[in-house]
């Protein structure tokens, strides 16, 4: 593998932790893709649902989620392009009980990746993606526990990445992302982040990394505006022709703008890890440890209550196995911890986790349709009044690919 390889990899792998969420060791295409066309249909039961303003235990009930989508990818010696969309909506056939509540909501995903080659040694990564839906995706390191109502998230990554010689290279790059609710008071955050990465490549399978990452996030309501500074050591690893893991580890200066003994230096992980067993068997993993900005302000004896600590180690699995050509079988686990600390007030610490688990399969019943079944569990164990929570929901789909 020559050097210029992996350092051009650099725009897409270190935008992939930012924009694509927490599984960002992810490879790049291969072949062009032809737009493709979707049409679907989910119908879900589920056992505790609450759309409508925040309550534990909501009710049980049946929705219709009809979406359409597009798939492409362009790829020439000079520019990737790659693009998703799936436009769509929930249907309740009996509007839920809590009070507030429609029976109609968006979900709906947008993403839009650019790499652009604009010489051999300097490369243009721009990562782009926008969601409106019910509940974040935990395996975007946004949502705690759950929310009410929709939720707007966008976000914006755009480097540069630089070949200074044949081993050593730099990703320089800036990110924007905001995040707001309908219906959730002191929710809505919105961040830059500025940073820069060395790299050098130490052999023909791994790259040593080196990272400074400056954000500033304005906060809504009684949620404080908060900054943060990371310096990162890391490595880029292809551990066989199949699997790719991407660390970085070092500290994380938190400060809050408005709170009391607000200051603190943290611990920072982020590990991820893509492997393609072989043909029928693929999997992806992350963790990361750090202090977060989501979801800081609960509400604790009554009262909105601000925490300026919120330790979160999440951890989240997904895979997917293809018994035969038409039938395959997928799944996936998160996992949220979450340690609320330094309360105003004199708040005391709380503890909060959440596990999300989900099994599914897909059935090719014709050449271009699909039939999927899932069912996912989530059960919420929390210190905080009225976050803890049981959850069950199955969804039965059919999808029409041209």
């Amino acid at each position: 593998m020559k050097a210029i390889t992996l350092v051009s990899i650099a725009a897409l792998t270190a935008s992939a932790a930012y924009g694509k969420g927490l599984y960002q060791a992810s490879e790049e295409l291969e072949s062009s893709l032809p737009l493709r066309w979707s049409l679907g249909m989910d119908a879900i039961w589920d056992d505790n649902t609450t759309p409508g303003p925040a309550a534990t235990d909501g009710d049980e009930t049946f929705s219709l989620n009809p979406y359409a989508g597009i798939t492409f990818a362009s790829i020439t010696p000079e520019t990737t392009v790659a693009l998703y969309a799936r436009l769509g909506l929930v249907y309740y056939l009996d509007q839920p009980a809590a009070a507030g509540s429609d029976d109609i909501y968006g979900q709906s995903r947008i993403g839009l990746d650019i790499n652009h080659n604009l010489s051999e040694r300097l490369r243009l990564s721009s990562v782009n993606y926008l969601a409106y839906e019910l509940e974040p995706d935990y395996s975007y390191g946004i949502g705690t526990n759950r929310q009410a109502g929709e939720y707007l998230y966008w976000a914006t990554d755009n480097s540069l990445g630089f070949r200074w010689s044949e081993r050593f290279g730099t990703v320089t790059g800036i990110k924007f992302d905001n995040l707001s609710y309908n219906d959730v008071a002191n929710a809505d955050r919105s961040t830059w982040t500025a940073y820069n990465q060395l790299r050098y490549q130490l052999s023909q399978q791994t790259v040593l990394t080196g990272s400074y990452r400056y954000a500033e996030t304005s906060a809504d309501g009684a949620a404080s505006d908060a900054t943060d500074q990371y310096l990162l050591i890391g490595a880029e690893r292809r551990v066989s022709a199949n699997t790719l893991l991407v660390l970085n580890a070092g500290v994380q200066m938190h400060e809050l703008d408005n709170a009391a003994n607000s200051d603190s230096t943290n611990p920072y992980l982020e590990l991820s890890m893509s492997t393609q067993v072989n043909q029928a068997w693929s999997y992806r993993t992350f963790v990361r440890y750090s202090a977060e900005n989501y979801d800081s302000v609960v509400v604790v004896g009554g009262l909105p209550t601000e925490f300026a600590s919120k330790l979160t180690l999440r951890a989240g699995a997904s895979g997917n196995y293809k018994i035969s050509p038409r039938l395959s079988l997928f799944g996936g686990v998160d996992l949220i911890n979450s340690s609320f600390e330094e309360g105003a007030g004199g708040a005391a610490e709380q503890e909060e986790t959440l596990v999300n688990a989900y099994i599914g399969s897909s059935l090719k019943l014709t050449d271009n349709v699909f039939g999927t079944l899932s069912y996912n569990f989530t059960n919420a164990d929390s210190d905080i009044a009225d976050r803890s929570y049981d959850r069950s929901r199955v969804s039965v789909g059919v999808r029409a690919e041209f």
